[in-house]
């Protein structure tokens, strides 16, 4: 599956906009904590960049959205799928694609 193919679904499960900020919280805090690990050179927060990444995630799609993380089927094109979120979310695209989503859904 090609990330186009896979975008409207993942869309689809991040449909809250508390899931969508837990997400950025998590993959923000994650990624500071992997410039942390490079400039210190501590392996140890590489692995907590990746706990508190995906353990906002994971909460928002339990307790927020009720589904389940699309990491588990497709870790890659989540990966990257997360980061263009977080890319539209700064850019205040996000709602947009959203209604997008919804919209094809139901053509």
């Amino acid at each position: 599956m090609k990330l186009a193919e896979f975008w409207p679904r993942y869309v689809l499960a991040h449909q809250k906009p508390a899931m969508r900020g837990l997400h950025l919280i998590g993959t923000l805090s994650g990624l500071g904590l992997w410039v942390a690990a490079i400039v210190r050179l501590d392996w140890r927060l590489l692995v907590a960049g990746l706990v508190v990444g995906y353990g906002c995630a994971w909460i928002g799609h339990f307790v927020v959205e009720h589904n389940k993380p699309a990491t588990f089927g497709h870790p890659f094109l989540s990966f990257a799928s997360d980061h263009k979120m977080i890319f539209y979310m700064l850019t205040g695209q996000m709602s947009a694609e959203v209604e997008r989503a919804r919209a094809a859904k139901n053509r």
